[in-house]
């Protein structure tokens, strides 16, 4: 059964970076890659970061139920495709979803064993320099996802672990790290067990 592992965290938290360093360390990782009605930002491109479609072609693939999860958040529409799900069963892969804290409660409702991660930045001032470091958004901007990431934080107890995002580096050794025992954890009961209980004239439950 694969893993499904859920990062979430304010924007500028240094999430996305985390998250790609992680993908290029672990072949076994496949990661969803949303779909937004938002424009690309910077460099991005189609396929790379999101999957950038239309309001109207967003509204209706809800409509069709073809969304694990999906929020509305700063104007603009997100969300996961079964797809990925479906496509990390068949390989025997693990699923990594980087999503916000709605997005990732719809989607605890559907997968409750997914595994949840929330990344923060070491304060609001640093949190603030980074988004300004990225020269990507206006002042009102700015100020509404500073807003935006006070109400975030308030959700982080409700996640199985927290990062706190002194240095990149560290954050992903252990970011790999949850993943590693998160997997030795749910493979305990496996059939492999079966002839070690037996030889204790044991079965599994």
């Amino acid at each position: 059964m694969s893993a499904v592992f859920i990062v979430s965290a304010p924007s500028g938290s240094g999430k996305s970076t985390i998250v790609n360093r992680t993908l290029a360390l672990d072949p076994k990782l496949l990661f969803s890659k949303s779909y937004t009605t938002r424009a690309p930002r910077g460099k991005e491109r189609e396929g790379e970061s999101y999957h950038y479609i239309s309001r109207e072609d967003f509204e209706a693939r809800i409509g069709r139920d073809e969304f694990l999860e999906w929020a509305r958040v700063f104007e603009n529409y997100y969300g996961t495709h079964r797809g990925y799900w479906d496509r990390a069963q068949a390989a025997g892969n693990d699923l990594l979803l980087d999503i916000d804290v709605q997005g990732a409660a719809q989607l605890r409702e559907r997968i409750p064993d997914a595994v949840t991660i929330f990344v923060l930045a070491p304060s609001r001032g640093i949190l603030e320099q980074r988004l300004r470091s990225r020269g990507e958004d206006a002042e009102e901007v700015i100020q509404k996802r500073l807003r935006g990431a006070a109400e975030e934080i308030r959700n982080y107890k409700l996640y199985d672990y927290v990062l706190i995002n002194h240095h990149v580096e560290e954050s992903v050794h252990r970011l790999r790290s949850i993943i590693e025992a998160e997997r030795i954890r749910r493979k305990r009961m496996e059939p492999s067990m079966q002839p070690i209980l037996e030889s204790f004239g044991m079965e599994m439950d």
